[in-house]
């Protein structure tokens, strides 16, 4: 359980194997993340040494509480830098991508749409905001709550007492009740069919991509295996990715380049050339557009840190 955010996601009803951490696979598009039967949720302490997930979406809400550290989310158009202390929400199905370059520490819970519309009508509708826009004394106190709420459930989540099931079920009741009572809104959306329709079909794009994106994928097969025809699954992928085809490609391949930057000592060239990351040039470009530094110096900062 290495990374906070390199899921591929989908949700399972049963324990199963998580596509979570880089070192176990190739999936990072869309979250897989599998959901204990006793809760039907997803929750863990996570504890990131360092990565960068691209552009990816999840059809769950998901809550980051960082611990200790920092982390960089990048989500509907706007960079934040997160430190300890902050209580991150990401809506389901809102395109974000997360950077860590430095070890890290966090709850990490994410509740499926399917589990929440077990209980709530409509949940597909319903808008959720820890932010505090008006910095109110209301606001925060409820904001608090819910931080001791998450606490509580790590707690006994790490313990797992007799009848843990019972405890740890009251208190994430308690945290949705509060979630949708102090932190929702209802949103319609003008038309739900197409929108399912629709995320059906990126699915199937980023699974395929994740399932090739160390070799060349051009654009006629792609928008083969989405039944479409190559300018309209252009304009498809970058209306709903927010990037280019082409550039969501490099972005995939450049997560995995830069965890087996920091993870092994294989060279560069051997590293780009397992990753598909055929221009060198364009490369460093854009590894320097992300990091602000050369490979090299990455690489030197976490051996001193080590």
């Amino acid at each position: 359980m290495q990374d906070l955010h390199s899921e591929h996601l989908l949700f399972t009803p049963k324990r199963k194997k998580r596509a979570s951490d880089i070192s176990e696979s190739n999936n990072f598009s869309y979250e897989v993340i599998s959901t204990l039967e006793s809760t039907g949720v997803h929750f863990r302490t996570s504890i990131d040494s360092g990565s960068y997930v691209p552009a990816h979406l999840h059809h769950a809400v998901e809550i980051i509480y960082l611990l200790e550290g920092n982390l960089t989310v990048a989500m509907e158009s706007s960079v934040r830098e997160y430190h300890a202390g902050d209580c991150i929400l990401i809506n389901a199905d809102i395109i974000h991508s997360t950077k860590c370059t430095a070890p890290n520490k966090a709850i990490l819970f994410q509740i499926p749409l399917s589990f929440l519309a077990i209980y709530l009508p409509n949940a597909e509708q319903l808008v959720f905001n820890l932010d505090n826009p008006n910095n109110s004394d209301i606001h925060r106190t409820k904001l608090d709550i819910f931080k001791d709420t998450l606490l509580k459930m790590n707690l006994v989540n790490n313990l797992r007492p007799e009848g843990f099931s019972l405890r740890f079920n009251s208190l994430l009741f308690e945290a949705l009740f509060q979630l949708f009572h102090n932190f929702s809104v209802r949103v319609v959306h003008g038309n739900q069919s197409q929108r399912n329709k629709d995320r059906a079909r990126l699915d199937v794009i980023l699974d395929y991509i994740a399932q090739n994106y160390q070799r060349h994928i051009s654009i006629e097969e792609i928008a083969g295996v989405a039944y479409l025809q190559s300018g309209y699954f252009c304009r498809f992928f970058k209306k709903c990715m927010g990037i280019t085809f082409l550039e969501y490609q490099n972005e995939l391949r450049l997560s995995y380049i830069y965890q087996d930057i920091i993870s092994t000592d294989d060279s560069i060239k051997d590293i780009l050339e397992r990753h598909g990351f055929s221009n060198y040039k364009l490369f460093r470009r854009v590894f320097n557009e992300h990091f602000e530094a050369t490979p090299t110096e990455i690489r030197k900062k976490r051996r001193k840190k080590l």
